[in-house]
């Protein structure tokens, strides 16, 4: 979504919507705007919405709006590695679109930090399913040695299609040490997933796709024989809509005007949706004959048959391809009577959210219910959820349905909840809790009649808040590793935090009442922290590579803290908030303020820009040319 300029990567997608195929949003999110159909018909909605390590944008009207929502777990041009954008191709919109802050620059970790085990991919893949019960769920792959063993894992996580990308396609701003390491071309990754799959019995459950350069009907013919059933293209279409290929995507100086972001050379651009679907017709075209060639009617007919592909004698006569022509188990492909089942219809959301809740729903009248959960139970709300989003959007009122939960909650608890959602949970909570948070509200505090004492117990697990982007959290207790990894617009109040919190951070408040653990701040661009800091101990866990820290010394940050603390009370009756509120201007001068120096010139910008007349949108764009030269 950054690399391309919007008009260019807009006309894509139309065509591709008129061909009734689909586009992918890539990992920058969507503008909101896109989501409603033209006048004319037309839709420059992308069919699949990416997620992507920094869940950069990751809402749940985004992921509504998808009909596949695909894990990018890797890409050929950089297998392994995040990704960097400069903060002078953080334009305006840009930042709006991924929820950020102009002309800072954004980080996406190399890992998702929810995925470190298959186990871990099934429950984002279960989260996502959740969020959209009606979309496919994509992984991402790279052509690589063992990727048959790692998409046979990813086929048992319940995907409904594996995508494996091959070294030659890709971004063209990836960096010079990424292009000459790249992957292995997609030919050898897609027949070792093919052969992989059906050893497992597998390859029924799932669709296979390749991409990586696919240029030619004949390509696609070659794809199909190994294993394919569907294919990516992007190189060829951004030729057809006017690129030259110079290869200085990441530089923002693109001469035709389609990888850029530059006004006076966004002009150059001369795209049309059209080339796009006329550029797809004749690939289709070409491949028709091929098949016919072949003596095929149908795609599927044609899946896996290596044995119609032959080696050239003179040209290879040196190369062994015997395993990527093995022939053994021919013409296996995908069945939908065998897609994985999530049984999303015996979860709590089905049984209880949507049969006490739903008449409420509908006629949009607030209610509160009681709900007994335990850890079984996972991503819960995020169903329900969705319900919301797809008739109102983000426009209920704040806690217009609040589910007061007893027990244990599961994985994902929370996950992707918008606004008008409240779920407060009295007990403890998993992993992933209040993942991509969207606008809802999550509170934990400690069952009743608890001996506990609250600020020294942790009760919530690991990555909690990855990838946020608006809402509320309040919790009464200490959170584990990777607290607020990605936020980029929540408001969250806890009373501590394992090691490597607010990673990558760009926006949102955190408010800590309490120990951070070690490295704390890491990547953060974007936002404000404010950490309680009694016995003076912060300054060695603090990675200062981006940020500054300061004691708290302004009106407006003691009245932030004063603000979250005290609704943070109000939620959760916590004792060290009692304590903190009962002598707040002595307390208050306990806390260090962390804050990244890029982000507090530009927000200092905007805001001088905004005293001299401008609105907020125009005092947004000023300051980016402003910051961009380098005042």
């Amino acid at each position: 979504m950054a690399l391309f300029q919007k008009e260019a990567h807009k006309k894509m997608v139309i065509a591709m919507n008129r061909l009734h195929g689909q586009s992918n949003s890539g990992e920058g999110g969507e503008d909101e705007e896109r989501f409603h159909v033209l006048p004319n018909g037309d839709s420059k909605c992308s069919a699949i919405k990416q997620v992507a390590s920094g869940r950069f944008g990751v809402t749940s009207e985004y992921l509504c709006s998808a009909r596949e929502i695909q894990i990018k777990m890797a890409q050929g041009a950089k297998p392994g590695e995040g990704g960097h954008l400069p903060g002078g191709k953080v334009y305006p919109w840009i930042a709006k679109t991924r929820h950020s802050t102009p002309g800072v620059g954004l980080i996406s970790p190399p890992p998702h930090h929810d995925i470190y085990s298959i186990e871990d991919l099934a429950q984002l893949i279960y989260d996502l399913k959740n969020a959209n019960r009606d979309s496919r769920i994509s992984v991402k792959l790279v052509s690589e040695a063992g990727v048959g063993t790692i998409a046979a894992g990813v086929a048992k996580a319940g995907a409904g299609v594996i995508l494996i990308s091959g070294h030659d396609g890709g971004t063209g701003a990836a960096p010079r040490s990424s292009v000459y390491n790249a992957g292995l071309p997609w030919e050898l990754g897609l027949a070792e997933a093919h052969q992989t799959l059906i050893m497992n019995n597998l390859r029924s459950r799932v669709v296979l796709e390749t991409d990586g350069k696919l240029m030619t009907g004949r390509d696609l013919a070659i794809a199909t024989l190994l294993g394919a059933e569907e294919y990516g293209f992007a190189t060829a279409p951004l030729v057809t809509m006017g690129c030259v290929m110079m290869r200085v995507c990441n530089l923002d100086t693109c001469p035709v005007g389609v990888a850029t972001q530059n006004p006076i050379l966004r002009k150059r651009f001369t795209g049309k949706p059209e080339y796009v679907e006329n550029f797809m017709r004749f690939i289709a075209q070409e491949l028709r004959e091929y098949m016919a060639q072949l003596g095929f009617r149908t795609i599927q007919e044609m899946v896996g048959r290596v044995d119609l592909l032959k080696v050239k004698d003179k040209k290879a006569e040196n190369i062994d391809l015997t395993r990527i022509l093995h022939v053994k188990n021919t013409n296996v492909c995908f069945d939908s009577k065998n897609m994985y089942d999530f049984k999303l219809n015996l979860t709590k959301d089905c049984t209880i959210l949507e049969n006490q809740l739903l008449d409420a729903l509908k006629k949009r009248q607030s209610q509160e219910i009681d709900v007994q959960v335990s850890n079984i139970d996972r991503s819960f709300g995020t169903l329900f959820g969705s319900d919301i989003t797809r008739r109102y959007g983000n426009s209920l009122e704040e806690d217009f349905f609040k589910v007061n939960c007893y027990g244990s909650g599961g994985q994902s608890f929370g996950a992707f909840i918008p606004k008008g959602l409240n779920l407060s949970l009295h007990g403890d909570s998993n992993d992933y809790f209040g993942k991509g948070l969207s606008g809802g509200k999550l509170v934990v505090v400690p069952p009743e009649g608890s001996v506990i004492k609250a600020e020294d117990n942790i009760i919530i697990g690991n990555v909690a808040l990855y990838g946020a982007t608006s809402g509320e959290a309040y919790i009464n207790g200490i959170a584990g590793e990777r607290f607020a990894v990605r936020n980029s617009g929540a408001i969250a109040v806890v009373e501590g935090v394992g090691d490597h919190g607010l990673e990558y951070m760009t926006g949102g408040i955190v408010v800590v009442l309490g120990k951070t653990g070690r490295n704390f701040a890491a990547g953060m661009s974007g936002g404000i922290a404010y950490i309680y800091d009694p016995d003076k101990t912060f300054y060695s866990h603090v990675n200062k590579e981006l940020i500054e820290f300061t004691n708290v010394s302004q009106r407006y940050d003691e009245e932030q803290i004063k603000k979250w603390v005290d609704k943070h009370y109000q939620h959760t009756k916590s004792a060290i908030a009692k304590k903190i509120l009962d002598n707040f201007d002595v307390e208050v001068k306990l806390f260090k303020k962390v804050i990244p120096h890029d982000y507090k010139k530009m927000m200092n910008l905007i805001s001088s820009f905004e005293q001299q007349g401008l609105s907020k949108e125009q005092a947004k764009v000023e300051a980016f040319n402003t910051f961009k030269k380098g005042v």
